[in-house]
Protein backbone atom coordinates (compact mmCIF):
# COMPACT_ATOMS: atom_id res chain seq x y z
CA UNK A 1 0.00 0.00 0.00
CA UNK A 2 1.22 3.66 -0.40
CA UNK A 3 2.44 5.69 2.47
CA UNK A 4 0.03 7.99 2.09
CA UNK A 5 -2.65 5.44 2.73
CA UNK A 6 -0.61 4.61 6.10
CA UNK A 7 0.05 8.00 6.96
CA UNK A 8 -3.76 9.06 7.02
CA UNK A 9 -4.54 5.87 9.06
CA UNK A 10 -1.79 6.35 11.44
CA UNK A 11 -2.89 10.58 11.72
CA UNK A 12 -7.28 9.64 12.06
CA UNK A 13 -5.79 7.13 15.14
CA UNK A 14 -3.56 9.67 16.47
CA UNK A 15 -6.29 12.15 16.13
CA UNK A 16 -9.10 9.76 17.51
CA UNK A 17 -6.64 9.06 20.64
CA UNK A 18 -6.51 12.63 21.23
CA UNK A 19 -9.91 12.71 21.19
CA UNK A 20 -10.68 10.16 23.35
CA UNK A 21 -7.67 11.71 26.27
CA UNK A 22 -9.73 15.27 25.54
CA UNK A 23 -13.22 13.70 26.40
CA UNK A 24 -11.42 11.25 29.69
CA UNK A 25 -9.71 14.58 30.42
CA UNK A 26 -13.05 16.72 30.39
CA UNK A 27 -15.41 13.22 31.86
CA UNK A 28 -12.78 12.99 34.66
CA UNK A 29 -12.63 16.74 36.06
CA UNK A 30 -16.32 17.49 35.46
CA UNK A 31 -16.70 13.87 37.58
CA UNK A 32 -14.35 14.69 40.28
CA UNK A 33 -16.04 18.30 40.17
CA UNK A 34 -19.46 17.09 41.61
CA UNK A 35 -17.93 14.65 43.96
CA UNK A 36 -15.42 16.66 45.40
CA UNK A 37 -18.51 18.82 45.92
CA UNK A 38 -20.34 16.53 47.41
CA UNK A 39 -17.82 15.25 49.85
CA UNK A 40 -16.96 18.67 51.20
CA UNK A 41 -20.54 19.07 52.13
CA UNK A 42 -20.39 15.39 53.29
CA UNK A 43 -17.69 15.28 55.38
CA UNK A 44 -17.82 18.26 58.05
CA UNK A 45 -21.78 17.77 58.30
CA UNK A 46 -21.74 15.39 60.95
CA UNK A 47 -19.17 17.88 62.62
CA UNK A 48 -21.58 21.19 61.56
CA UNK A 49 -24.90 19.17 62.87
CA UNK A 50 -23.17 19.10 66.25
CA UNK A 51 -22.66 22.79 66.37
CA UNK A 52 -26.36 23.54 64.60
CA UNK A 53 -27.79 21.58 67.68
CA UNK A 54 -26.17 23.45 70.28
CA UNK A 55 -28.45 25.18 72.11
CA UNK A 56 -26.41 28.74 72.45
CA UNK A 57 -24.90 29.69 69.00
CA UNK A 58 -22.02 31.52 70.66
CA UNK A 59 -21.34 27.86 72.32
CA UNK A 60 -19.65 26.92 69.01
CA UNK A 61 -17.25 29.46 69.51
CA UNK A 62 -15.61 28.11 72.82
CA UNK A 63 -15.56 24.92 70.16
CA UNK A 64 -14.03 26.10 67.06
CA UNK A 65 -13.26 29.94 67.03
CA UNK A 66 -9.53 29.23 68.01
CA UNK A 67 -9.47 26.71 65.48
CA UNK A 68 -10.70 28.07 62.10
CA UNK A 69 -12.03 30.68 60.84
CA UNK A 70 -15.37 30.62 62.13
CA UNK A 71 -18.35 32.54 62.73
CA UNK A 72 -21.95 32.76 63.67
CA UNK A 73 -23.82 35.35 61.66
CA UNK A 74 -27.31 35.59 60.37
CA UNK A 75 -28.57 34.52 57.02
CA UNK A 76 -29.15 38.18 55.88
CA UNK A 77 -25.92 39.13 56.64
CA UNK A 78 -24.68 36.84 54.04
CA UNK A 79 -23.99 37.19 50.10
CA UNK A 80 -25.58 34.22 48.61
CA UNK A 81 -27.47 33.11 45.92
CA UNK A 82 -31.23 32.30 45.83
CA UNK A 83 -30.24 28.90 45.84
CA UNK A 84 -28.31 28.55 48.14
CA UNK A 85 -29.84 30.26 50.68
CA UNK A 86 -32.81 28.06 49.52
CA UNK A 87 -30.96 24.66 50.68
CA UNK A 88 -29.66 26.86 53.61
CA UNK A 89 -33.61 27.03 54.55
CA UNK A 90 -34.02 23.32 54.22
CA UNK A 91 -31.19 22.75 56.75
CA UNK A 92 -28.68 21.74 53.89
CA UNK A 93 -25.07 21.57 54.30
CA UNK A 94 -23.70 23.93 51.82
CA UNK A 95 -20.12 24.03 50.30
CA UNK A 96 -18.68 26.78 48.73
CA UNK A 97 -15.27 26.86 46.36
CA UNK A 98 -13.08 29.88 47.33
CA UNK A 99 -9.48 30.75 46.38
CA UNK A 100 -8.71 30.04 49.76
CA UNK A 101 -10.25 26.60 49.72
CA UNK A 102 -14.23 25.96 50.76
CA UNK A 103 -16.83 27.62 52.50
CA UNK A 104 -19.11 25.06 54.61
CA UNK A 105 -22.20 26.69 56.03
CA UNK A 106 -25.24 24.72 57.75
CA UNK A 107 -28.27 26.78 59.51
CA UNK A 108 -28.52 26.12 62.73
CA UNK A 109 -32.43 25.60 64.18
CA UNK A 110 -32.01 29.12 66.18
CA UNK A 111 -31.97 30.50 62.65
CA UNK A 112 -28.28 31.66 62.57
CA UNK A 113 -26.02 30.57 59.94
CA UNK A 114 -22.95 28.41 60.87
CA UNK A 115 -19.74 29.39 58.54
CA UNK A 116 -16.25 27.58 58.12
CA UNK A 117 -13.66 28.17 56.41
CA UNK A 118 -11.48 25.41 55.81
CA UNK A 119 -7.94 25.20 53.55
CA UNK A 120 -7.04 21.30 54.65
CA UNK A 121 -10.56 20.09 55.05
CA UNK A 122 -9.85 16.93 55.60
CA UNK A 123 -7.22 17.39 58.14
CA UNK A 124 -8.83 20.62 59.72
CA UNK A 125 -12.15 18.88 60.29
CA UNK A 126 -10.84 15.61 61.64
CA UNK A 127 -9.25 17.69 64.07
CA UNK A 128 -11.69 19.41 65.32
CA UNK A 129 -13.79 16.57 65.92
CA UNK A 130 -10.63 15.75 67.61
CA UNK A 131 -10.38 18.59 70.04
CA UNK A 132 -14.34 17.80 71.00
CA UNK A 133 -13.87 14.36 71.96
CA UNK A 134 -10.89 14.85 73.81
CA UNK A 135 -12.72 17.52 75.85
CA UNK A 136 -15.75 14.98 76.18
CA UNK A 137 -13.98 12.73 77.31
CA UNK A 138 -11.86 14.69 80.28
CA UNK A 139 -14.77 15.55 81.78
CA UNK A 140 -16.12 11.93 81.79
CA UNK A 141 -15.35 9.65 84.58
CA UNK A 142 -13.32 6.76 83.26
CA UNK A 143 -15.97 4.22 84.01
CA UNK A 144 -18.28 6.32 81.83
CA UNK A 145 -15.55 6.20 78.99
CA UNK A 146 -16.76 4.04 76.41
CA UNK A 147 -20.14 5.36 76.78
CA UNK A 148 -19.15 8.82 76.06
CA UNK A 149 -16.85 7.07 73.08
CA UNK A 150 -20.08 5.65 71.51
CA UNK A 151 -21.81 8.13 71.36
CA UNK A 152 -19.27 10.65 70.01
CA UNK A 153 -18.22 7.95 67.29
CA UNK A 154 -22.12 7.84 66.44
CA UNK A 155 -22.80 11.69 66.37
CA UNK A 156 -19.67 12.92 64.67
CA UNK A 157 -19.33 9.73 62.42
CA UNK A 158 -15.85 8.93 63.79
CA UNK A 159 -14.43 6.13 65.35
CA UNK A 160 -13.08 6.34 68.91
CA UNK A 161 -11.41 3.32 70.88
CA UNK A 162 -8.52 3.46 73.94
CA UNK A 163 -5.21 2.37 72.45
CA UNK A 164 -4.53 -1.05 74.84
CA UNK A 165 -1.87 -2.82 72.91
CA UNK A 166 1.72 -1.56 73.15
CA UNK A 167 2.52 -3.18 69.39
CA UNK A 168 -0.33 -0.97 68.11
CA UNK A 169 1.50 2.02 68.86
CA UNK A 170 2.80 5.03 66.52
CA UNK A 171 5.93 6.28 65.44
CA UNK A 172 8.22 8.45 68.39
CA UNK A 173 7.70 11.39 66.70
CA UNK A 174 3.98 11.54 66.82
CA UNK A 175 4.10 10.65 70.55
CA UNK A 176 6.03 13.53 70.90
CA UNK A 177 2.83 15.49 69.30
CA UNK A 178 0.82 13.61 71.44
CA UNK A 179 2.55 15.31 74.71
CA UNK A 180 2.91 18.86 73.28
CA UNK A 181 -0.67 19.31 71.77
CA UNK A 182 -2.67 16.42 73.43
CA UNK A 183 -3.42 15.34 70.07
CA UNK A 184 -1.69 14.28 66.63
CA UNK A 185 -2.49 13.66 63.08
CA UNK A 186 -0.58 10.51 61.33
CA UNK A 187 -1.06 7.81 58.81
CA UNK A 188 -1.00 4.37 60.05
CA UNK A 189 0.29 2.84 57.01
CA UNK A 190 2.00 4.27 54.02
CA UNK A 191 -0.11 2.89 52.29
CA UNK A 192 -3.45 3.51 53.66
CA UNK A 193 -5.55 7.07 52.71
CA UNK A 194 -7.43 6.79 56.32
CA UNK A 195 -6.08 8.86 58.38
CA UNK A 196 -5.92 8.36 62.59
CA UNK A 197 -5.70 11.09 65.64
CA UNK A 198 -4.04 9.56 68.73
CA UNK A 199 -5.86 11.25 71.70
CA UNK A 200 -3.92 11.84 74.93
CA UNK A 201 -6.36 12.26 77.92
CA UNK A 202 -5.73 14.17 81.16
CA UNK A 203 -4.80 10.44 82.99
CA UNK A 204 -2.20 9.95 80.25
CA UNK A 205 -4.66 7.40 78.22
CA UNK A 206 -4.28 6.94 74.62
CA UNK A 207 -7.26 6.68 72.63
CA UNK A 208 -7.32 6.24 68.43
CA UNK A 209 -9.56 8.29 66.60
CA UNK A 210 -9.89 6.96 63.31
CA UNK A 211 -11.61 8.68 60.46
CA UNK A 212 -13.33 8.02 57.28
CA UNK A 213 -11.16 7.88 54.24
CA UNK A 214 -10.33 11.14 52.22
CA UNK A 215 -11.73 12.60 48.69
CA UNK A 216 -10.15 9.97 46.33
CA UNK A 217 -9.93 11.14 42.73
CA UNK A 218 -9.05 8.22 41.60
CA UNK A 219 -12.34 6.01 43.09
CA UNK A 220 -12.73 2.36 41.34
CA UNK A 221 -15.85 4.25 40.82
CA UNK A 222 -14.51 6.88 38.70
CA UNK A 223 -13.31 4.35 36.41
CA UNK A 224 -15.86 2.88 35.49
CA UNK A 225 -17.96 5.58 34.90
CA UNK A 226 -15.32 6.89 32.29
CA UNK A 227 -15.04 3.33 31.68
CA UNK A 228 -18.71 3.23 30.20
CA UNK A 229 -18.88 6.59 28.79
CA UNK A 230 -15.78 6.24 26.70
CA UNK A 231 -17.11 2.64 25.70
CA UNK A 232 -20.05 4.55 24.34
CA UNK A 233 -18.88 7.16 22.71
CA UNK A 234 -16.09 4.55 20.69
CA UNK A 235 -18.80 1.82 20.15
CA UNK A 236 -21.56 5.25 18.61
CA UNK A 237 -18.20 6.56 16.51
CA UNK A 238 -17.46 2.76 15.42
CA UNK A 239 -21.40 2.22 14.68
CA UNK A 240 -21.24 5.50 12.43
CA UNK A 241 -18.34 4.44 10.95
CA UNK A 242 -19.47 1.03 10.41
CA UNK A 243 -22.84 2.08 8.79
CA UNK A 244 -20.64 4.20 6.04
CA UNK A 245 -18.33 0.91 5.48
CA UNK A 246 -21.84 -1.15 5.82
CA UNK A 247 -23.39 1.02 3.06
CA UNK A 248 -20.42 1.41 0.76
CA UNK A 249 -19.85 -2.23 1.09
CA UNK A 250 -23.67 -2.75 0.47
CA UNK A 251 -23.33 -0.90 -2.77
CA UNK A 252 -20.31 -2.80 -4.24
CA UNK A 253 -22.68 -6.31 -3.27
CA UNK A 254 -25.64 -5.06 -5.58
CA UNK A 255 -23.46 -4.03 -8.23
CA UNK A 256 -22.07 -7.64 -7.68
CA UNK A 257 -25.39 -9.36 -8.23
CA UNK A 258 -26.74 -7.24 -10.51
CA UNK A 259 -23.38 -8.27 -12.71
CA UNK A 260 -24.03 -11.73 -12.07
CA UNK A 261 -28.35 -11.23 -13.50
CA UNK A 262 -25.81 -10.41 -16.51
CA UNK A 263 -26.05 -6.53 -16.50
CA UNK A 264 -22.42 -6.17 -17.35
CA UNK A 265 -22.28 -2.45 -17.78
CA UNK A 266 -23.20 -1.59 -13.74
CA UNK A 267 -20.77 0.19 -12.02
CA UNK A 268 -20.24 1.33 -8.10
CA UNK A 269 -20.92 5.28 -7.68
CA UNK A 270 -18.65 6.72 -5.77
CA UNK A 271 -19.93 9.92 -4.55
CA UNK A 272 -16.05 11.26 -3.11
CA UNK A 273 -13.81 9.02 -1.08
CA UNK A 274 -15.21 7.27 1.13
CA UNK A 275 -13.81 4.07 3.11
CA UNK A 276 -14.14 1.52 0.70
CA UNK A 277 -13.38 3.81 -2.77
CA UNK A 278 -10.18 1.98 -3.19
CA UNK A 279 -12.13 -1.52 -3.00
CA UNK A 280 -14.75 0.27 -5.62
CA UNK A 281 -11.90 1.55 -7.81
CA UNK A 282 -10.73 -2.20 -8.12
CA UNK A 283 -14.41 -3.22 -8.80
CA UNK A 284 -14.90 -1.17 -11.59
CA UNK A 285 -12.01 -2.00 -13.10
CA UNK A 286 -12.36 -5.79 -12.90
CA UNK A 287 -16.61 -5.02 -14.01
CA UNK A 288 -14.32 -3.29 -16.74
CA UNK A 289 -12.19 -6.17 -17.62
CA UNK A 290 -14.93 -8.62 -17.14
CA UNK A 291 -17.36 -6.58 -19.82
CA UNK A 292 -14.94 -6.35 -22.31
CA UNK A 293 -13.58 -10.12 -21.88
CA UNK A 294 -17.08 -10.72 -22.63
CA UNK A 295 -17.50 -8.75 -25.21
CA UNK A 296 -14.07 -10.15 -27.20
CA UNK A 297 -15.14 -13.28 -26.62
CA UNK A 298 -18.84 -12.88 -28.07
CA UNK A 299 -17.04 -11.02 -31.24
CA UNK A 300 -14.34 -13.97 -31.36
CA UNK A 301 -17.11 -16.34 -31.58
CA UNK A 302 -19.10 -14.31 -33.87
CA UNK A 303 -15.88 -13.77 -36.04
CA UNK A 304 -14.54 -17.36 -35.66
CA UNK A 305 -18.15 -19.12 -36.81
CA UNK A 306 -17.76 -16.99 -39.96
CA UNK A 307 -14.34 -17.55 -40.76
CA UNK A 308 -14.48 -21.05 -40.40
CA UNK A 309 -17.10 -20.78 -43.02
CA UNK A 310 -15.42 -20.24 -46.15
CA UNK A 311 -12.44 -22.80 -45.63
CA UNK A 312 -15.09 -25.54 -44.16
CA UNK A 313 -17.37 -25.14 -46.93
CA UNK A 314 -14.00 -25.31 -49.55
CA UNK A 315 -12.93 -28.66 -47.88
CA UNK A 316 -16.37 -30.35 -48.02
CA UNK A 317 -16.87 -29.16 -51.96
CA UNK A 318 -13.29 -30.26 -51.97
CA UNK A 319 -14.50 -34.02 -50.19
CA UNK A 320 -17.52 -33.79 -53.03
CA UNK A 321 -15.48 -33.59 -56.04
CA UNK A 322 -12.64 -36.23 -54.94
CA UNK A 323 -15.68 -38.51 -55.42
CA UNK A 324 -15.83 -38.17 -59.27
CA UNK A 325 -12.19 -37.52 -60.04
CA UNK A 326 -10.86 -40.16 -62.54
CA UNK A 327 -8.30 -37.81 -63.25
CA UNK A 328 -4.92 -38.02 -61.33
CA UNK A 329 -4.19 -34.31 -62.13
CA UNK A 330 -7.43 -33.01 -60.67
CA UNK A 331 -7.21 -35.74 -57.92
CA UNK A 332 -3.95 -34.31 -56.87
CA UNK A 333 -5.08 -30.53 -57.43
CA UNK A 334 -8.37 -31.09 -55.42
CA UNK A 335 -5.97 -32.65 -52.46
CA UNK A 336 -3.64 -29.97 -52.59
CA UNK A 337 -6.62 -27.64 -52.10
CA UNK A 338 -8.14 -29.39 -49.02
CA UNK A 339 -4.80 -29.27 -47.71
CA UNK A 340 -4.52 -25.40 -48.34
CA UNK A 341 -8.06 -24.90 -46.17
CA UNK A 342 -6.42 -27.14 -43.43
CA UNK A 343 -3.30 -25.15 -43.49
CA UNK A 344 -5.35 -21.94 -43.35
CA UNK A 345 -7.80 -23.56 -40.58
CA UNK A 346 -4.62 -24.26 -38.33
CA UNK A 347 -3.01 -20.79 -38.45
CA UNK A 348 -6.75 -19.37 -37.33
CA UNK A 349 -6.78 -21.34 -34.43
CA UNK A 350 -3.25 -20.47 -33.92
CA UNK A 351 -3.96 -16.86 -34.19
CA UNK A 352 -7.07 -16.92 -32.15
CA UNK A 353 -5.59 -19.18 -29.30
CA UNK A 354 -2.88 -16.60 -28.83
CA UNK A 355 -5.44 -13.89 -29.36
CA UNK A 356 -7.41 -15.49 -26.25
CA UNK A 357 -4.02 -15.90 -24.32
CA UNK A 358 -3.20 -12.45 -24.54
CA UNK A 359 -6.41 -11.08 -24.34
CA UNK A 360 -7.93 -12.91 -21.27
CA UNK A 361 -4.88 -12.23 -18.68
CA UNK A 362 -1.81 -12.75 -20.96
CA UNK A 363 1.51 -15.01 -20.29
CA UNK A 364 3.49 -15.14 -17.28
CA UNK A 365 6.24 -13.23 -18.73
CA UNK A 366 9.99 -14.26 -18.29
CA UNK A 367 11.67 -10.95 -19.11
CA UNK A 368 15.19 -11.53 -19.91
CA UNK A 369 17.92 -8.77 -20.69
CA UNK A 370 18.23 -8.63 -24.33
CA UNK A 371 19.17 -7.32 -27.77
CA UNK A 372 16.53 -5.80 -28.96
CA UNK A 373 18.39 -4.51 -32.64
CA UNK A 374 19.61 -8.10 -32.68
CA UNK A 375 16.01 -9.36 -32.29
CA UNK A 376 15.21 -6.30 -35.13
CA UNK A 377 18.35 -7.77 -37.80
CA UNK A 378 16.71 -11.14 -37.73
CA UNK A 379 13.66 -10.58 -38.10
CA UNK A 380 14.18 -8.71 -41.09
CA UNK A 381 16.43 -10.99 -42.06
CA UNK A 382 14.01 -13.60 -42.10
CA UNK A 383 10.99 -11.25 -43.52
CA UNK A 384 13.38 -10.31 -46.79
CA UNK A 385 13.78 -14.24 -47.19
CA UNK A 386 10.30 -15.15 -47.53
CA UNK A 387 9.58 -11.84 -49.53
CA UNK A 388 12.57 -11.20 -52.13
CA UNK A 389 10.40 -8.65 -54.48
CA UNK A 390 9.82 -6.49 -51.56
CA UNK A 391 13.26 -4.31 -50.01
CA UNK A 392 13.52 -4.53 -46.57
CA UNK A 393 15.94 -3.13 -44.66
CA UNK A 394 16.52 -1.57 -41.24
CA UNK A 395 17.72 1.69 -39.60
CA UNK A 396 19.62 1.37 -36.33
CA UNK A 397 21.69 4.55 -34.93
CA UNK A 398 25.14 3.96 -33.30
CA UNK A 399 23.51 5.63 -30.60
CA UNK A 400 20.50 3.21 -30.30
CA UNK A 401 23.05 0.45 -30.12
CA UNK A 402 24.45 1.90 -27.32
CA UNK A 403 20.95 0.78 -25.16
CA UNK A 404 20.25 -1.73 -27.40
CA UNK A 405 19.94 -4.54 -24.29
CA UNK A 406 15.91 -4.26 -22.73
CA UNK A 407 14.36 -6.31 -20.41
CA UNK A 408 11.51 -7.98 -22.59
CA UNK A 409 10.07 -11.26 -23.73
CA UNK A 410 12.02 -12.27 -26.96
CA UNK A 411 9.45 -14.61 -28.21
CA UNK A 412 6.64 -11.98 -28.21
CA UNK A 413 9.01 -9.11 -29.05
CA UNK A 414 10.04 -11.26 -31.89
CA UNK A 415 6.27 -11.82 -32.82
CA UNK A 416 5.03 -8.60 -32.76
CA UNK A 417 7.96 -6.83 -34.90
CA UNK A 418 7.60 -9.92 -37.28
CA UNK A 419 3.39 -9.26 -37.47
CA UNK A 420 4.29 -5.44 -38.47
CA UNK A 421 7.02 -6.22 -41.00
CA UNK A 422 4.81 -8.39 -42.51
CA UNK A 423 1.52 -6.79 -42.74
CA UNK A 424 4.02 -4.27 -44.23
CA UNK A 425 5.85 -6.18 -46.62
CA UNK A 426 2.29 -7.13 -47.65
CA UNK A 427 0.84 -3.99 -48.43
CA UNK A 428 4.07 -2.39 -49.49
CA UNK A 429 4.54 -0.82 -52.95
CA UNK A 430 8.54 -2.84 -52.48
CA UNK A 431 9.43 -0.99 -49.69
CA UNK A 432 9.37 -1.81 -46.00
CA UNK A 433 11.87 0.32 -43.09
CA UNK A 434 12.62 -0.73 -39.43
CA UNK A 435 13.89 2.27 -37.36
CA UNK A 436 14.91 1.66 -33.77
CA UNK A 437 14.90 4.64 -31.90
CA UNK A 438 16.44 3.59 -28.51
CA UNK A 439 17.30 5.90 -25.14
CA UNK A 440 18.03 5.44 -21.41
CA UNK A 441 14.31 5.13 -20.84
CA UNK A 442 12.67 4.08 -23.93
CA UNK A 443 12.45 1.37 -26.77
CA UNK A 444 11.16 2.19 -29.98
CA UNK A 445 10.30 0.32 -33.21
CA UNK A 446 8.95 2.48 -36.08
CA UNK A 447 7.78 -0.19 -39.20
CA UNK A 448 7.02 1.79 -42.14
CA UNK A 449 6.23 1.06 -45.99
CA UNK A 450 5.29 3.18 -49.41
CA UNK A 451 2.02 1.38 -49.26
CA UNK A 452 -1.61 3.41 -49.75
CA UNK A 453 -1.52 3.72 -45.80
CA UNK A 454 -4.55 3.72 -43.70
CA UNK A 455 -6.85 6.19 -43.17
CA UNK A 456 -6.54 8.58 -40.16
CA UNK A 457 -10.21 7.34 -39.25
CA UNK A 458 -9.14 3.85 -38.57
CA UNK A 459 -6.12 4.25 -37.14
CA UNK A 460 -7.83 2.50 -34.06
CA UNK A 461 -10.20 0.24 -35.91
CA UNK A 462 -6.96 -1.35 -37.39
CA UNK A 463 -6.07 -2.61 -33.78
CA UNK A 464 -9.46 -4.65 -33.16
CA UNK A 465 -9.45 -8.06 -33.27
CA UNK A 466 -10.91 -9.17 -36.81
CA UNK A 467 -10.63 -6.51 -37.83
CA UNK A 468 -10.75 -5.42 -42.12
CA UNK A 469 -10.89 -2.25 -43.84
CA UNK A 470 -12.41 -1.51 -46.71
CA UNK A 471 -9.56 -0.21 -49.23
CA UNK A 472 -6.76 -2.11 -49.99
CA UNK A 473 -6.04 -4.01 -47.00
CA UNK A 474 -9.27 -6.35 -47.49
CA UNK A 475 -9.51 -9.93 -47.51
CA UNK A 476 -7.38 -10.59 -50.86
CA UNK A 477 -4.44 -9.47 -49.08
CA UNK A 478 -4.80 -12.58 -46.78
CA UNK A 479 -4.68 -12.27 -42.37
CA UNK A 480 -7.14 -12.75 -40.18
CA UNK A 481 -7.54 -9.60 -38.59
CA UNK A 482 -5.75 -10.77 -35.57
CA UNK A 483 -2.02 -9.72 -36.13
CA UNK A 484 -2.60 -6.45 -35.07
CA UNK A 485 -4.49 -7.04 -31.61
CA UNK A 486 -1.91 -9.49 -30.71
CA UNK A 487 0.80 -6.94 -31.15
CA UNK A 488 -0.92 -4.29 -28.96
CA UNK A 489 -1.64 -6.81 -26.40
CA UNK A 490 2.08 -7.86 -26.50
CA UNK A 491 2.93 -4.14 -25.92
CA UNK A 492 0.13 -4.11 -23.16
CA UNK A 493 1.96 -6.60 -21.37
CA UNK A 494 5.63 -5.02 -21.61
CA UNK A 495 4.11 -1.55 -19.97
CA UNK A 496 3.62 -0.01 -23.17
CA UNK A 497 1.98 1.08 -26.49
CA UNK A 498 1.48 0.17 -30.29
CA UNK A 499 -0.20 2.82 -32.45
CA UNK A 500 -0.52 3.69 -35.77
CA UNK A 501 0.37 7.21 -38.09
CA UNK A 502 1.57 7.78 -41.25
CA UNK A 503 5.17 7.93 -42.48
CA UNK A 504 6.85 11.32 -43.42
CA UNK A 505 8.89 9.39 -45.91
CA UNK A 506 7.59 6.81 -47.62
CA UNK A 507 4.09 7.99 -47.60
CA UNK A 508 2.20 4.80 -46.62
CA UNK A 509 1.39 3.46 -43.00
CA UNK A 510 3.44 3.80 -39.84
CA UNK A 511 3.51 1.29 -37.08
CA UNK A 512 4.94 2.13 -33.68
CA UNK A 513 5.68 0.50 -30.61
CA UNK A 514 6.95 1.74 -27.66
CA UNK A 515 7.91 0.19 -24.14
CA UNK A 516 9.90 1.04 -21.02
CA UNK A 517 13.45 -0.09 -21.62
CA UNK A 518 13.89 -1.29 -18.41
CA UNK A 519 10.98 -3.49 -15.97
CA UNK A 520 9.21 -1.01 -13.56
CA UNK A 521 10.30 -2.14 -10.12
CA UNK A 522 7.32 -2.34 -8.73
CA UNK A 523 6.95 -5.71 -10.85
CA UNK A 524 10.00 -6.77 -9.36
CA UNK A 525 8.43 -6.98 -6.17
Amino acid sequence: MPLKFFLKLYLRLLGLTVVVLLLCYGLFSGINSVRLQSWQEQYPEPLLRWLAALPNPQDSYHWLGQLHDFRVVPPENLTLSSVTLERLGYGQVVALETSLGWRVLVQGHHGMVLELQLRDSYREVAESMAYIALAHLNQSLPEQRQEVMARLSETLAITLAPLDDDAMLPADDVLARVSERGLAFYRPHDDSDAATILLRLQDGTLVTLSLPAPFDPWHWGVWMLMLVLVSAVLAAALCLLMRDVDRNLRAVESVAVRIARGELGARVEQNGRTQVSRLANAFNGMAEHIQRLVGVQREMIHAVSHELRTPVARIRFGVQMLDGCNNSEMLQKQLDGIDGDIQELDELIDEILTYARLEQGGPVFTQVETSVTDIVRQVVDEQQLIRPETVIESDIPEASERWALSDVEPRHIHRAIQNLVGNAARYADGKVRVVCQLDESNCRIDVEDNGPGIPEEDWEKVFTAFARLDDSRTRTSGGYGLGLSIVRRILYWHGGQAFVSRSDDLGGAKFSLVWPRKKPVDSLL
